[in-house]
């Protein structure tokens, strides 16, 4: 697969293609604006120059009636040569009188339809003028009487000036174009290959942690975006960092409780197998198989409810059921145990509270968290129950005497494996992923849950559910 080009190539062509057409753009405006500049200076040239002409020439027929075309050829040879133009005088008919050249861009006879229109207070165009130029040119005329004929006098100027100017002022902006551009071009050059550098450096930390090397930290950049993404790519790092530490952390915990009952299981088997343990004892020893194998399904149970809770396979399917009927059912499942521990329960004869959620997993809910209160609850102690309705919301409460949890514990309740010192003592089958279930349960019922307990008195747990739909 071949290679794409990289930012920076893009970025100089784009640059440098945007710089190359802007002095195109700008060459052509300027080439527009100067020619159309040049030609109507040329034209008010002469136009000015006729004026002048036509004036001197008729003061002269009145000053000089007989000898005058001697005066008004010497005139326009001297018009002629400030404004670099040749000039001719004829009358009305069309017929030549005077003239600066022998040869030239002028014919020596002008019709009536081309001088009438002199007519008007002068004319000026810009071509052959019907035949009366050779080719194309400057022409201006003005018609003017004094001895009692009329006259025209026209100007003629040739084009061969306009390119001359054009390709001067092409070669001026040609060169200082091409200059510029290669200054401009080494600058753009720097610039992009200094606002690449960055990006390239976030690539090879980015290679980095990909490697699994979470401890790289990304540079702060003077640029605010660039800046913005090394902050990104820090805070990426650190989660990563984090979920590799809690992924060892599983996987530690995880292997630790499958180990100790596996051991326990292969142990006892070889037991049975070998004859070390005696015919008397095999069923007792067969019951610690059977509660060892129950604590493995357990476990590989919660963890597979965890998967597919975080990874939103497992939609909640909400109905409108009463919570209360669901306790006392749980309840009734843990008889035996409560009446062992002579546990008092207290606040079901409350009305009916109604809750909007998946009844089956709230179920999982409230058996996790009375499970966890009768493991807990000192013998001869209580259960009690809350219910308070708050605007769509319901907030449940288990509270349980006992002994109740340090500071230190009560923000790791809800982690994955995490067992307290007391817990580890009374409930060596547990996994430590209850409360964890129970906390992924709620926040995907958008619920709140939280612990509070003095030490020496309670332990309670308080959640939030939706009440209607």
């Amino acid at each position: 697969m071949s290679k794409g080009r990289s930012i920076f190539s893009k970025y100089f062509v784009i640059c440098s293609a945007v710089i190359l057409i802007s002095f195109v753009c700008l060459g052509a405006v300027l080439m527009l604006v100067s020619s159309r500049y040049f030609i109507d200076d040329r034209k008010e040239l002469l136009k000015k120059n006729c004026d002048s002409a036509s004036f001197e020439i008729q003061n002269m027929m009145l000053d000089y009636p007989a000898g005058w075309k001697n005066g008004a050829e010497e005139i326009l040879k001297d018009y002629a040569m400030g404004c670099n133009a040749l000039f001719a005088l004829c009358d009305k008919n069309g017929s030549m009188i005077s003239s600066t050249y022998n040869e030239g861009i002028l014919y020596d006879t002008a019709s009536e339809e081309i001088l009438s229109a002199f007519d008007d207070d002068g004319y000026y165009i810009y071509d052959n003028f019907k035949g009366l130029c050779s080719k194309d040119s400057h022409v201006c005329g003005v018609k003017f009487s004094a001895n009692g004929p009329d006259y025209y006098l026209m100007a003629a100027a040739q084009t061969k000036e306009d390119s001359a100017y054009i390709y001067n002022l092409l070669e001026v902006f040609g060169i200082s174009a091409v200059i510029v551009l290669v200054i401009a071009l080494i600058i753009v050059y720097f610039t992009t290959l200094k606002l690449t550098e960055p990006v390239k450096e976030i690539a090879e930390l980015s290679k980095k942690i990909g490697k699994g090397d979470f401890s790289v930290t990304f540079p702060e950049y003077d640029t605010s975006e660039f800046k913005q993404l090394s902050l990104a790519f820090n805070e990426m790092a650190a989660s990563l960092k984090s979920y590799d530490t809690m992924r060892n952390s599983f996987v530690a915990n995880v292997s630790h409780e499958l180990r100790t009952p596996m051991t326990s299981i292969g142990g006892f088997v070889d037991g049975l197998l070998d004859g070390t343990i005696p015919e008397s004892k095999r069923k007792e020893y067969l019951r610690i198989i059977s509660s060892e194998v129950h604590r493995l399904t357990r476990l590989v149970r919660s963890m597979l409810n965890l998967a597919k809770i975080e990874a939103g396979e497992l939609e909640p399917q909400m109905t409108r059921f009463s919570v209360i009927e669901t306790i006392v059912e749980t309840l009734m499942t843990f008889e035996n145990r409560i009446e062992e521990k002579q546990i008092e329960i207290r606040g079901l004869d409350a009305p009916r509270v109604w809750l909007y959620a998946d009844e089956g997993l709230i179920h999982q809910v409230i058996y996790n968290l009375i499970e966890n209160a009768i493991k807990f609850v000192d013998k001869g102690g209580y259960i009690e129950f809350g219910f308070e309705s708050i605007g769509d919301r319901t907030v449940i409460s288990i509270k349980n005497s006992g002994e109740g949890l340090s500071e230190d514990e009560m923000p790791l309740v809800f982690d994955r494996f995490y067992k307290t010192d007391k817990s580890r003592g009374l409930d060596a089958a547990g996994v430590g992923l209850g409360l964890n279930i129970v906390s992924s349960i709620i926040r995907l019922h958008e619920g709140k849950i939280m612990v509070k307990s003095v030490k020496g008195e309670y332990t309670e747990f308080l959640f939030t559910l939706r009440n209607t739909e």
